[in-house]
């Protein structure tokens, strides 16, 4: 049977792909001048074109081995319809097998337990939600326990995101097990795409196999099993988008469209206008030529106004105005979208937002499927030879190409577990793969060896990635940040310590930061000097500064002579805290040289100590001679020292017991 003319696709079908083709498979990012590089684009190149060679020359091997075979296609959409039909028990297993694998990775994979500096910060205003406040008090040395995604002025101490993330947290938080939200929030992203999916694909075996490759997809599994606020913004957008295909049904769905969009604003606020713009043009256009839609732009705004009021409440008992998000109060302005300074010293271009862009379809090539054939080459397919593209995928493609541009738009590179920012486009990439697998075998004719080939390529791609790369990278996550894994409070526990007083020792690097920040300097400002300046060097200006009164803007001012050095240093290669910097030919001191010794004797991360429980015990940031304000704040409380037995990734943590007096005389004496 001779293949079928292929159809034409849409626009925004041939655009899309267009675009995942030029961004998803050249290295535009190494051509562009504005400073960001994939250098291990040459090398992944490679293993996309042997790993296709393979999976692509076994399918042909195994099609012609198998041409007396041909499946039971009857037999198999029976099954396939018996399926939809009883979709509750279908959509019942897509969701358990979610939840065990999201479980699973959570536990054995991250360790139970945030990783990340963001995870950290969320999990830290979960906890005081689930205390019952808004913000903690700093406390009048806030230096002792401040953390880089952490606001402690005007008396309050709280995370710099905005509230939805760590509200969904708070119940992991009661039953002391934030690890389980996650998986539990992956699981109902599960059900809401089955939802969703076979409202909108008549085809039984594409609704039931889109449903499962999202389930299993490791790009969505490893993010479900973190920390991170991805897979809660995510729920929030299928249940936008479920309640967007039922909207015909009750006025009471386009109340509960806004209202997860409004939700979504709480958790990830760019995320929420890449998929509330096209709702809201949508809607309107409905609403123009027919004036009963009227009332649905009516409960959408009645749903999204409810989470906003909530979010502008909490921005003004946080910030102190409705409208400063935390993050744009710690980082200041250059925080947001746009082409201007970056908080951290680059000026962000439209050049660097194109590579950005580059990245993330490069990243997302790996990431989302980790086949050895790129992963987007399968929803190519799908929109290239798209016969009939349903409103929710247009829909989907507008909203990616909008999440697209405003994250080209923001400095950051979003990348943890994969590229990050996109997350929000796994739905409709993993619908458009497995529709193009079914397209391209429609092409060919059902029965054909062409179909035959296309199975067995994606079988043998699929057995490749189960068994060797998923599991590399399985690997790669379970041996990292393995400081961030230990207990920092278990070591007490296990000695039988109480009501002390015990100060965590992190590098000195680590230690000049807080510095710096009790001296008035902006968290931006603090990590231009931190990265550019040797750590000695910008160790006496801060002495100097701490002896004397200036603080703030005068601070700065005497400041800025350290940053004159900036081009000539280089990473320390003196500490194992490799973050610290070193001028080349600059004498350290005997102060120096101790500081350097300690960090080789071992030290750990205080950040880690925040979402523990500390007990009876308070632990606090070592800073050396500022804990003589600690010791006389807890003058009572024994005293102990926390750090790691040696500067080897994973040494163990040992509590070391201090004597006061001699503390107090070493200090004096330097």
């Amino acid at each position: 049977m001779p293949p079928s003319a292929p159809p034409r696709s849409s626009w925004l079908s041939r655009l899309t792909a267009g675009l995942l083709l030029i961004f998803g498979f050249l290295p535009v990012v190494n051509w562009l001048p504005g400073g960001r590089a994939a250098p291990w684009y040459g090398v992944v190149a490679g293993q996309w074109v042997v790993g296709s060679l393979i999976a692509a020359g076994g399918g042909v091997v195994l099609a012609i081995l198998t041409r007396q075979w041909t499946p039971d296609v009857r037999r198999l959409s029976e099954w396939g319809a018996h399926q939809m039909q009883a979709h509750r028990r279908t959509g019942a297993c897509f969701v358990i097998l979610g939840f065990l694998l999201y479980a699973a990775g959570a536990r054995w994979l991250f360790s139970g337990v945030p990783l990340h500096l963001d995870e950290v910060a969320q999990v830290v205003q979960a906890r005081i939600f689930a205390a019952g406040h808004l913000y903690l008090d700093p406390g009048a040395h806030p230096e002792f326990r401040s953390a880089l995604h952490i606001l402690d002025g005007n008396g309050r101490w709280f995370s710099q995101f905005p509230p939805g993330g760590p509200l969904l947290l708070v119940p992991g938080v009661w039953l002391g097990a934030t690890w389980l939200v996650a998986p539990l929030i992956g699981a109902g992203c599960v059900g809401l795409f089955w939802g969703i999916v076979r409202r909108i694909e008549p085809r039984a075996a594409v609704a039931l196999g889109a449903s499962a490759v999202f389930a299993v997809a490791p790009f969505m599994a490893f993010m479900s099993a973190s920390h991170m606020n991805h897979a809660g913004a995510l729920l929030w957008a299928l249940l936008a988008t479920y309640a967007l295909c039922r909207l015909d049904e009750s006025p009471w769905f386009a109340v509960l469209t806004g209202a997860a969009l409004g939700m979504l604003a709480t958790v990830r606020p760019v995320d929420a206008l890449a998929c509330a713009v096209p709702i809201a043009v949508w809607l309107l256009w409905r609403a123009l030529r027919t004036p009963a839609a009227w009332r649905a732009i009516a409960g959408a705004g009645l749903g999204i106004a409810v989470p906003l009021l909530g979010l502008i409440w909490y921005n003004w008992r946080t910030t102190g105005d409705p409208l400063l998000f935390a993050y744009e109060a710690l980082w200041g302005p250059g925080h947001g979208l746009g082409f201007h300074a970056a908080p951290w010293g680059d000026t962000h271009t439209p050049t660097r937002g194109i590579e950005l862009i580059s990245l993330y379809l490069l990243r997302l090539q790996t990431y989302l499927f980790e086949t050895p054939i790129p992963s987007l080459s399968f929803a190519i397919a799908g929109l290239v030879f798209a016969e009939d593209t349903h409103k929710i995928v247009s829909y989907w493609l507008y909203s990616g190409l909008l999440l697209f541009v405003l994250y080209g738009m923001f400095w950051h590179d979003g990348f943890y577990l994969g590229p990050r920012f996109v997350f929000l486009l796994v739905p409709v990439l993993v619908l458009l793969s497995v529709q193009g697998l079914a397209r391209l075998a429609k092409f060919f004719g059902p029965a054909s060896l062409g179909a035959r080939w296309v199975w067995w390529t994606i079988a043998i791609a699929a057995v490749m990635a189960i068994t060797i790369n998923i599991p590399q990278r399985a690997g790669q996550y379970a041996r990292g940040l393995i400081i961030m894994r230990q207990d920092p409070t278990r070591p007490a526990r296990e000695g039988g310590v109480h009501g002390a007083l015990i100060l965590v020792r992190e590098s000195w690097g680590a230690q000049l930061v807080p510095r710096l920040w009790t001296l008035g300097v902006s968290r931006s400002l603090t990590e231009a000097a931190y990265r550019s300046t040797d750590a000695c060097v910008l160790d006496s200006a801060i002495t100097a500064l701490e002896r004397g009164v200036a603080r703030g803007p005068a601070a700065v001012q005497l400041l800025l002579p350290v940053l004159a050095d900036s081009a000539r240093v280089q990473p320390s290669a003196w500490s194992p805290d490799v973050s610290e910097r070193v001028l080349p030919g600059h004498p350290y001191g005997l102060a120096c040289q101790h500081r350097i010794a300690e960090d080789r004797g071992g030290f750990t991360i205080f950040l880690a100590t925040l979402t523990r429980d500390w007990g009876d015990n308070v632990y606090a940031r070592e800073l050396h001679a500022r804990d003589s304000l600690l010791l006389r704040q807890y003058p009572d409380r024994p005293l102990y020292l926390l750090r790691t037995a040696g500067p080897q990734n994973g040494a163990p943590l040992l509590l070391v017991p201090l004597v006061r007096d001699s503390l107090l005389a070493e200090w004096s004496a330097r």
